[in-house]
């Protein structure tokens, strides 16, 4: 098991080495291997960003993201960021975009609606994320795929042996309905990430829980 000095020092090189996030703010805080961080960042996809770094450094087993982001000076109003959200979407999802409603409060977008597939929901956070003003996204998409769930557990399970980044030997996958928990032990943090978009890329699939622990 790693020490938390170790990392710590990876943590904060890992951030200072990604030129997708400026370090400058961030604090970083270690807790056997659960890391914190706390301090500020540019925009809401910087904030994101800086988790998705830290949750890739060896020995890192969860990451709690207190990072608040700075309102950039003439920072554009709420209507104005709805706007660009509604333009987002359309380029992002034009097939199903009208099935999106998004609200803007204070710089906080909140999205709505009914979508086939996880990756739609995802497309969807990912193209407002990124957008100027945006201090904090709440994804309140929910799934209501059209064909019935059919035979998932057994599908996830022959997609798992198929990915080599994963070890589907120490992954356990338990279906209800459409609802799927995975549950045993990975050996990183992306391989727990990697199995979970596996097992959302199944058709008809609307929850995911993820048990899995990672081994440090």
């Amino acid at each position: 098991m790693r020490s938390e000095a170790d990392i710590k020092r990876d943590v904060e090189a890992e951030l200072k080495w990604r030129p997708e996030v400026d370090e400058t703010d961030i604090a970083v805080k270690v807790h056997g291997s659960e890391v914190t961080l706390s301090g500020f960042s540019r925009n809401y996809f910087e904030k994101c960003q800086a988790e998705t770094i830290v949750r890739g450094v060896l020995g890192v087993s969860a990451v709690a993201n207190d990072l608040q982001v700075k309102p950039p000076t003439g920072a554009p109003s709420d209507p104005e960021i709805a706007r660009a959200a509604v333009m987002a979407l359309k380029l992002e999802l034009p097939y199903v975009c009208e099935q999106i409603k998004t609200t803007v409060t204070d710089g906080r977008v909140n999205l709505q609606g009914n979508l086939e597939w996880q990756y739609q929901r995802e497309q969807a956070e990912r193209a407002v994320r990124r957008l100027q003003g945006v201090l904090s996204l709440n994804n309140e998409i929910k799934l209501k795929p059209r064909i019935a769930p059919e035979d998932i557990k057994h599908r996830i399970e022959d997609a798992f042996r198929r990915i080599a980044t994963v070890d589907a030997d120490h992954i356990r996958v338990d279906a209800q309905g459409s609802v799927v928990t995975l549950h045993g032990e990975v050996r990183s943090w992306a391989e727990r990430d990697q199995a979970q978009r596996t097992a959302w890329a199944a058709p008809g699939v609307t929850r995911v829980n993820n048990s899995l622990t990672v081994r440090v």
